[in-house]
């Protein structure tokens, strides 16, 4: 059974960072989900660490926006980031250059 949106923000989301290859990174990531599981969540990474909250940031340098159900596809590797955003499934709004370096940071699906 795939994940919900909680448990990947609060659980799978822990063991998908990669602190190694956030070394030097310090942003805020907002996460506006769409859909069956429509809830806001924000990600800080900073010294090599990574804390999910649910709720709106003041000021996050990325925004992105994707329908719950498409989310989990992507985070359980059944659908490609890439492609989900050349299709117009995830939004992306702000820092283009932290949307582009999340797949650094963290390592969803069938890599982890």
């Amino acid at each position: 059974m795939p994940p919900t949106i909680k448990e990947l923000m609060t659980e799978v989301i822990k063991t998908a960072f990669v602190p190694e290859k956030a070394a030097g990174v310090d942003t805020v990531v907002q996460f506006k989900f769409t859909g069956s599981q429509a809830s806001d969540w924000f990600v800080v990474i900073k010294d090599q660490t990574c804390e999910c909250t649910e709720g709106l940031h003041a000021s996050p340098r990325m925004t992105m926006t994707a329908d719950s159900d498409d989310y989990i596809k992507i985070a359980t590797g059944e659908m490609d980031a890439t492609m989900a955003f050349m299709k117009g499934k995830v939004k992306v709004a702000g820092d283009m250059g932290v949307a582009l370096s999340m797949g650094k940071y963290f390592k969803f699906g069938k890599e982890s």
